[in-house]
């Protein structure tokens, strides 16, 4: 739709439709409805349909979070490999400090109402990244330091119990 409305021509479309579907790994079902899809793959539509009419950059809110556990790493992988193909600049909001640390090349945490900048942290890890990457000392250290600016967040409203 997006492209429809840019004014691309309909067999510009139908190819660039079939970049994408490459792209997020959903050869072969070209055809299918929505309902005959997975969680996992109604996700890659989602990212190819942003990715349609090649945005400057793509805002992902809490795009995974609905995803059963296996599947959000997948995902989180299948992003990785798009931003290595396409270097798109992403915005990426999560509650999970290990897709953060993951995904990221900086992070920005934010204070509770109202939300301001409280601390960016620079994720120095190398890329490509991989699943195994997650269980380095480096990696666990930099979830560590986005917890302490978390934490320190969280206690000074008031709640001790963290």
């Amino acid at each position: 739709m997006g492209l429809e409305l840019k004014g691309v021509p309909s067999e510009q479309r139908l190819a660039r439709a079939n970049e994408l579907i490459k792209l997020v790994g959903l050869n072969g079902f070209e055809r299918h409805y929505p309902h005959e899809l997975s969680g996992g793959m109604k996700q890659r539509v989602g990212l190819a349909r942003a990715l349609a009419t090649e945005p400057a950059v793509l805002l992902m809110d809490e795009p995974f979070a609905a995803l059963d556990a296996q599947t959000r790493d997948l995902m989180q992988a299948e992003l990785l490999q798009i931003w290595e193909r396409t270097q798109k600049t992403v915005l990426f909001v999560t509650h999970s400090i290990e897709e953060a640390a993951y995904l990221s090349d900086r992070v920005v945490v934010m204070t509770a109402r109202p939300g301001h900048t409280k601390d960016i942290l620079k994720i120095d890890l190398p890329r490509p990244r991989d699943y195994e990457m997650r269980l380095t000392p480096e990696f666990n250290e930099i979830k560590l330091r986005i917890w302490e600016v978390l934490r320190e967040e969280l206690t000074s409203e008031g709640r001790h119990d963290v």
